[in-house]
């Protein structure tokens, strides 16, 4: 498989998780939040790393809306990759054939993506991810998340 058919084999299954395709990455949104997949190709090798940034709604007064800076954008509100055990799925220099890299990508959607994203799109889910670990908040943004609970 090569980039072209993993770039289509993402989009095919991020499409059938619910997520739009617009400006070269994939997004869901709620009321409060946004969710943005981006593949980002390496420089070093032959991989992709997974952005996966998180737009906060109201957040520093900012009311997002999807277009072409917000899909390029390095960063969101929130930050992260893809977890270390999908790493190889993305990683054409390692052997794995189609199928398996097939597999790969759909346990990534189905157990990481997919659970993540609901959990997300929620302000009361991003401080669920911060408490268990799973995203690091930096502190203005903590802050501004926590400053209604006061």
């Amino acid at each position: 498989m090569g980039n072209k058919e993993f770039k289509q084999l993402f989009d095919h299954i991020a499409k059938f998780g619910g997520f739009e395709y617009v400006y070269g990455g994939w997004y869901k949104t709620s009321e409060e939040c946004i969710v943005i997949l981006e593949l980002q190709k390496s420089n070093f090798g032959n991989y992709y790393d997974l952005n996966i940034k998180i737009y906060v709604q109201g957040i520093f007064n900012n009311n997002y809306i999807i277009n072409k800076y917000l899909m390029k954008k390095d960063t969101g509100d929130i930050f992260r990759r893809q977890p270390s055990e999908f790493n190889s799925v993305f990683d054409f220099d390692e052997p794995m054939n189609d199928e398996e890299r097939n597999v790969g990508l759909i346990k990534l959607f189905s157990n990481f993506i997919m659970p993540f994203t609901d959990k997300a799109l929620l302000k009361s889910g991003i401080k669920e991810l911060a408490e268990k670990g799973e995203i690091t908040l930096l502190p203005a943004v903590r802050k501004e998340l926590y400053k209604d609970n006061k």
